[in-house]
């Protein structure tokens, strides 16, 4: 009689804007960091990544396995997947192959990890710092109502 393993736990589960691809994690993550660098603000388009850490192993795809494209720079260490459809980044072993790095946007529920550092702060954009102190909206923006005015 043989006795097989239970299949791992799903700790959290994350998708892409379309919905085609779809993946949970089976492991906690380790780290979790805002990242300033100017290839995170290319790859992003905003000022900085929130990437989460994870064991290589952790991932299993769900869905749309068959969607990911995937670039790696070409001189540096640094690497990208996302969907094919719709743009959106999601879980990818980095270029050394010793870590699964998954953008904070494409996890469906919120994470128990918080972040814990920021990385490359010299290299961000000026602007952040001021746009981080505007007035604040609950949705779009409407110049009569900011939610700091209430």
């Amino acid at each position: 009689m043989t006795t097989e393993s239970p299949a791992p736990s799903t700790m959290l589960k994350g998708s892409c804007l379309c919905g085609q691809v779809s993946y949970s994690l089976t492991q906690k993550p380790s780290q979790f960091y805002f990242c300033h660098c100017q290839q995170c603000q290319k790859v992003t388009g905003s000022s900085f990544a929130a990437n989460i850490v994870g064991p290589v192993d952790s991932i299993r795809w769900l869905s749309g396995e068959n969607l990911l494209t995937h670039f790696d720079h070409p001189s540096r260490a640094f690497s990208k997947t996302f969907c094919s459809l719709c743009g959106s980044g999601v879980p990818h072993i980095n270029k050394s192959k010793t870590s699964l790095v998954i953008p904070a946007g494409s996890l469906d529920q919120a994470p128990a990890i918080e972040p814990t550092a920021n990385l490359f702060i010299s290299e961000s954009p000026a602007w952040l710092s001021i746009g981080l102190s505007a007035n604040k909206f609950t949705s779009y923006a409407d110049e009569k109502s900011s939610d700091d005015e209430k």
